[in-house]
């Protein structure tokens, strides 16, 4: 007669140790979500390519040597200003933790863009770490080099701002004004009016001699609408309170 197996409390403990599942989800605490208790600061990875068939090996296995425990990976242009993965790393970041990427140009195409982005992590408290450049604004060095990125990017800006301006002023002083060159110029505009006197001249035949659109013309002579009208079309108004 076969006889009954108990259950032990550790066989029953081993039994729930197997439904437990292998990988463990990172997740985020806020403060005001769970009273005192806080997330400790984390090192988040960001990586991206630009299309499918590059490989992120690289990059998802310096950040992973780095220590984040965290990785947000992104398949996209850098020129594209909204990325998901990127917003997402934005987001999950707290203050005190360290956003880290492989290169510089993973987070941003342009050194406005990239400032901005590091700009606005400082401000909640965020770290920023480079692998290749070697730039981390959680120290002295890194903010300084940081800063002076800004102060080149500014000066860049405060130099195209010159130029332009100095463009537009030499250009005034010759006797040029910026903007799309008249269609009609004033000699065109009283060879038109001297050609619509004429009834036996059309105002198609005149802005063809023209080289422009009837439309055109109109813009610039209103009275070309009715000026080779016949004398019963001029006046409808008056025709009608005679009636």
């Amino acid at each position: 007669m076969a006889t009954k197996q108990t259950k032990t409390p550790r066989t029953a403990a081993r039994r729930r140790n197997r439904r437990r599942p292998v990988g463990m989800k990172v997740v985020r605490v806020r403060s005001s979500d769970a009273g005192d208790i806080t997330s400790k600061p984390m090192l988040i990875g960001y990586a991206r390519v630009s299309t499918v068939d590059q490989n992120l090996a690289l990059q998802r296995d310096a950040l992973t040597e780095a220590g984040c425990a965290k990785i947000f990976i992104e398949q996209m242009s850098g020129a594209v200003a909204d990325r998901p993965a990127l917003h997402d790393a934005l987001e999950f970041a707290r203050s005190g933790d360290t956003l880290i990427v492989w290169k510089l140009d993973r987070l941003a195409r342009s050194i406005k863009q990239l400032i901005e982005t590091i700009e606005n992590l400082r401000v909640r408290g965020i770290g920023f770490r480079s692998l290749t450049e070697a730039l981390d604004t959680t120290t002295a060095q890194g903010r300084l080099v940081f800063h002076m990125f800004a102060a080149l990017a500014e000066f860049e800006r405060s130099l195209i701002r010159e130029r332009t301006q100095a463009g537009l002023a030499a250009a005034r002083r010759a006797g040029r004004i910026g903007g799309r060159p008249p269609k009609l110029t004033d000699d065109d505009i009283e060879a038109a009016k001297a050609m619509l006197a004429n009834p036996d001249i059309g105002v198609t035949q005149i802005a063809h001699r023209l080289g422009v659109s009837p439309a055109t013309l109109y813009r610039y002579i209103p009275a070309a609408r009715t000026a080779n009208l016949p004398d019963g079309f001029r006046e409808p108004v008056e025709d009608k309170a005679a009636s």
